[in-house]
């Protein structure tokens, strides 16, 4: 077989596995929202899920969910609520992120949730931060975010309600990277399903 054809067969299952990675996320971020309540609180409450930081400072996953956190807020009602407890060093998540959100200009209302070692951890804990919100964003990778709700729905359905998307998917963030995370995301969300909760 020639070359070139060999190098055009390589490369279109790369340009192919870039966008089923970039499908997968977009899909991943607009599945498992809530139906929406009335009358029920007010403003928006986007919550940014830690990873696991073993230094001082937030690692790059922290600091991009960060970032992705400011831009799902939508305004004067919206408040930033990090998550996460001293997982992978001495610091809580929520410290680094908190910290993060400052340093890139943030001023605006600011909740911790610091003693978290786990997504479902973090949902129970959140959960009592929330409830006076209308409309609740949860960032994270889309498919951990993902899990996420579908935890807050199994834990706080009354809260679950309440979920809209954030925008943590945007097109060519972590391309290279989505394909992987998008077969790890899968297979994390269908032991969910099957009733075996990771993390």
């Amino acid at each position: 077989m020639p070359v070139r054809k060999i190098v055009a067969g390589v490369g279109s299952l790369l340009v192919a596995a870039l966008v089923w990675g970039e499908v997968e996320h977009w899909r991943a971020s607009r599945r498992r929202l809530g139906t929406g309540v009335r009358g029920v609180g007010s403003g928006t409450a986007v919550v940014v899920l830690g990873y696991r930081n073993t230094g001082e400072r937030p690692n790059a996953v922290n600091r991009w969910r960060v970032r992705a956190g400011l831009r799902s807020l939508d305004g004067p009602g919206s408040v930033l609520v990090v998550c996460g407890g001293p997982v992978g060093g001495a610091r809580p998540e929520a410290d680094l992120l908190a910290g993060h959100a400052r340093a890139l200009g943030y001023r605006g209302p600011l909740l911790r949730e610091a003693s978290s070692r786990t997504t479902w951890e973090n949902v129970r804990e959140v959960g009592p931060l929330l409830e006076g919100f209308a409309r609740i964003k949860v960032v994270s990778n889309p498919f951990h975010a993902e899990k996420a709700r579908e935890y807050l729905r199994r834990q706080r359905p009354d809260l679950a309600a309440r979920l809209v998307r954030a925008r943590d998917q945007r097109f060519g963030e972590w391309l290279l990277l989505k394909p992987l995370l998008a077969v790890r995301g899968r297979r994390s969300l269908r032991r969910v399903d099957a009733g075996r909760p990771t993390g």
